[in-house]
């Protein structure tokens, strides 16, 4: 950078730095949201080449934090995000010169008429987007041969601690944020796309429950397992994330449910004694294929949650295994919401189905066809009217073996608070149960392979989780960069 004082500070003091430490230099005169973003466009361009993590950068964010700092100035900061720049995942529409396509070469030209309504959260905070990450092409159901972080128009994000598996689909977003390319990002999750990647790029991911932020404008896979949610360095950075995104929306009915969360007050559960006295169950049947060397650095978290006071429970039976829930929702969901999101697209936008992708693909092949597009084509064989008794059968299936059985039912009759997992093993009972997540780093392998675990819980038991992720992530600082 021509500014040396900038680059003395991009070198020195930038990577890590927390969203609190970001705003108290700012409130102190002694940074602005127009050198973060200078700082963090000078970082993508050096580290990006790296990981191919960001799939786009907006042209406004200059401009914007420019009036966000000129705003500051004149009225004060909006919230503890003002002036912060983040990345937003290529599924989440942004009313702007950014494209959005779920990272398909067949929604390249696509421009969205309007912000997704997480997006439009995030700017009425003072966020600046930044840009947008990379990600598994069509959240990661398009092929089931095709590898996390691939995408037909980003190509292959990897993961900046070295030749692992990088996660999905939210693969960009952790990248991203492991690399100190923004202070944070919003990716999606269906089933483990945010925990996952989290997971595998020693990042704190909140998966939140379905209901706590609205899914209007994000190009959608399952409506009844689809939510946004933050992924960033530590928890107190998620939590300034998620609480931005937060509301009730009238266009996504399930967000009725997030009314008692909105301008509530989540640092209350920054606790470093958060897990004092807390039971947590750990469900070894969800992780039997775990490697040894994972085994053994869980082990070693469960040592430390006794350390911090918390009571295990082994050997929890949750009355459910993951191959009993079965694929028959999502394939089902898939098409019929798919279309419903094309067909209401920007007009000037050619794509307008999911029969259209598929043609798309076909006359493309050397482009769009590196891994085949077979679950797109088992989708596309439903007939997206949601009235097939396979449908009806396994949407239930789901929600009573997940939800009313494993995740409530057992949990209480047990008297468990969560459920503690390694890495994102067990991520689809939760999942189809539209319950919450969170992961913590906690380590690595003697190869230097992130590992985290994951505190599970039944609905809206975020204040909950986020207590123990907290007092977990300051005993154990498990957290290095790459």
């Amino acid at each position: 950078m021509h500014n040396h004082h900038l680059e003395e500070y991009r070198r020195e003091r930038l990577d890590e730095l927390t969203i609190a430490e970001m705003q108290e230099e700012m409130a102190e005169g002694r940074l602005t949201s127009e050198e973060l973003v200078l700082m963090y466009k000078e970082n993508i361009s050096l580290r990006d080449k790296n990981t191919q993590a960001v799939l786009e950068m907006n042209p406004d964010a200059l401009l914007t934090a420019q009036s966000l700092d000129f705003e500051r100035r004149q009225t004060g900061p909006r919230s503890v995000l003002h002036g912060i720049p983040i990345l937003v995942k290529d599924n989440m529409e942004t009313g702007d010169k950014m494209h959005t396509s779920a990272g398909s070469f067949a929604l390249k030209d696509h421009y969205a008429l309007q912000d997704a309504k997480v997006v439009e959260k995030l700017r009425q905070a003072g966020v600046v987007i930044l840009g947008k990450t990379n990600m598994t092409e069509w959240a990661n159901f398009m092929s089931d041969k095709m590898t996390n972080g691939y995408s037909s128009r980003g190509g292959q994000v990897k993961n900046p601690y070295g030749a692992f598996d990088v996660g999905g689909s939210s693969s960009g977003s952790a990248a991203a944020i492991a690399s100190n390319l923004a202070a944070g990002a919003i990716g999606t999750e269906t089933s483990g796309s945010i925990i996952n990647p989290a997971a595998q790029n020693s990042l704190v991911g909140i998966k939140p429950t379905v209901g706590l932020a609205s899914r209007t404008g994000i190009i959608p896979l399952s409506h009844t397992q689809d939510v946004p949610g933050p992924l960033a360095r530590t928890v107190a950075d998620a939590v300034a994330l998620l609480q931005a995104i937060i509301g009730v929306d009238p266009k996504d009915v399930s967000t009725a449910f997030a009314a008692p969360f909105e301008n509530y007050d989540w640092s209350s559960h920054f606790k470093t004694d958060g897990l004092q006295g807390v039971k947590l169950g750990i469900a070894r049947g969800l992780f039997k294929e775990i490697r040894d060397e994972q085994a053994a650095l869980f082990e070693k978290a469960l040592d430390a949650l006794r350390a911090c006071g918390a009571e295990l429970i082994d050997d929890v039976d949750l009355g459910v295994h993951q191959e009993d829930l079965g694929f028959a929702v999502l394939l089902h969901e898939f098409k019929a919401n798919l279309n419903a999101y094309l067909a209401k697209s920007n007009p000037d936008q050619p794509i307008r189905s999911l029969d259209d992708v598929i043609a798309f693909n076909n006359e493309h092949p050397e482009k769009m066809l590196k891994f085949g597009q077979n679950l797109l084509e088992q989708a596309n064989g439903m007939t997206g009217m949601l009235t097939e008794r396979e449908y009806v059968e396994a949407l239930e299936r789901n929600r009573f073996l997940a939800a009313e059985r494993g995740m409530k039912e057992v949990l209480e009759n047990i008297d468990v608070d969560a459920l503690v997992l390694p890495q994102d093993f067990g991520c689809n009972i939760g999942a189809a149960a539209g319950f919450p997540s969170i992961t913590v780093p906690f380590g690595y392998s003697e190869s230097k392979e992130p590992f985290g675990i994951t505190f599970a819980g039944q609905a809206f038991s975020e204040p909950a989780l986020i207590e123990y992720a907290y007092a977990f992530e300051q005993a154990v600082n498990g957290r290095r960069k790459p």
